[in-house]
């Protein structure tokens, strides 16, 4: 379902995007509104869903986190019920940044972060490896990271 955003909408998103601290009055500013019915449309946006949430991003080096990987997971059957065990299973491993059901040889690909390959092994044989779904695991740690990008192209 696509929800209809007009121009000065989309101009609200890429500017809260680029700087999701910004005051009310910055915004209505940057985006030619006055405070008042900018924040109606903030608000409108936050209600419809379309503003999810608000976040910072953090350097993951700065506070230690070394492994990056990318977690690629095939159930041993793929059912509804299975899936259903799995994704209540990883929702509850802060490890894992994201989660995404995809085509192909394996049924989900994990985003995981940890502090080192030791914590990595660690998450892998005593998390990931004891939920019961689960039937392959394979693993491809990001050695650098060249583009790193959360706004979306409106």
């Amino acid at each position: 379902m696509s929800i209809r955003l007009d121009h000065i909408d989309l101009s609200i998103l890429r500017a809260l995007q680029n700087d999701g601290r910004m005051t009310n009055a910055e915004l209505a500013e940057q985006v030619f509104l006055s405070p008042t019915p900018c924040l109606r449309r903030v608000k409108r946006l936050e209600k419809l869903g379309v503003i999810d949430h608000y976040t910072a991003e953090i350097n993951r080096s700065l506070v230690g986190i070394e492994i990056s990987a990318f977690v690629f997971v095939q159930l041993q059957r793929n059912s509804k019920k299975n899936a259903h065990n799995f994704e209540q299973a990883v929702a509850e491993l802060n490890e894992v940044q994201e989660c995404f059901v995809v085509t192909g040889e394996y049924d989900y690909l994990l985003n995981v972060a940890t502090t080192n390959l030791k914590s990595y092994d660690e998450f892998i044989k005593e998390k990931l490896g004891d939920i019961e779904t689960v039937s392959k695991v394979d693993t491809t740690i990001v050695l650098n990271q060249v583009k790193s990008r959360r706004q979306l192209p409106l």
